[in-house]
């Protein structure tokens, strides 16, 4: 199989199940979004240096191109055999939230990211993550999109953002606080 196809070349592309639409439709903003979210995620994975979490991010990584494969799918074309996506998957983002917010020092201020790359990369993902969110939130006011993906991406960037606190302090690196005024 080659890579290129040329059906593209004209600014169209295939959804799963066939219909083709405009590069610039608002399904393929979402999982494209969704696709540079994973790729951000591979990056911060690759710079980690903590076996653990670099599991739990490969294991985000193979949730979001299920949600990806979901959103590339036509809402019209019920006939598409996919992976499932369930709510233990956002049960296991609150509890690796939870476990690292144990550990963590009480919230008092808004955090800048930075300090260290491996945490800055943990941010960009966030923002990211939220980008994605808000496309698919888009979307969702034009086609049908399942709720519990709106809800696992919200939580992924709740994960995220604590995921790059909690680097901070395994780094040893003094979180970055906003203080008004200054």
């Amino acid at each position: 199989m080659k890579i290129y196809t040329k059906t593209g070349d004209k600014g169209k592309t295939s959804l799963f199940g066939g219909t083709r639409v405009n590069k610039s439709h608002l399904r393929i903003d979402a999982y494209g979004t969704i696709d540079e979210l994973n790729a951000n995620l591979g990056l911060l994975r690759d710079n980690l240096g903590n076996e653990d979490l670099g599991k739990i991010l490969y294991k985000v990584q193979n949730r979001l191109f299920v949600l990806g494969a979901i959103l590339a799918t036509d809402p019209e074309k019920t006939g598409v055999k996919l992976p499932a996506f369930r709510k233990e998957d956002i049960r296991f983002l609150e509890i690796e939230i939870d476990k690292m917010e144990g550990n963590l020092p009480p919230l008092k201020n808004f955090i800048i990211p930075g300090g260290h790359p491996v945490v800055s990369l943990a941010h960009i993902a966030r923002t990211v993550c939220r980008r994605a969110e808000r496309a698919m939130v888009l979307l969702s006011e034009n086609s049908p999109v399942d709720g519990i993906l709106l809800e696992y991406v919200n939580r992924l960037s709740d994960y995220l953002f604590v995921l790059g606190r909690q680097l901070a302090k395994e780094l040893n690196i003094n979180e970055i606080t906003w203080h008004s005024g200054e």
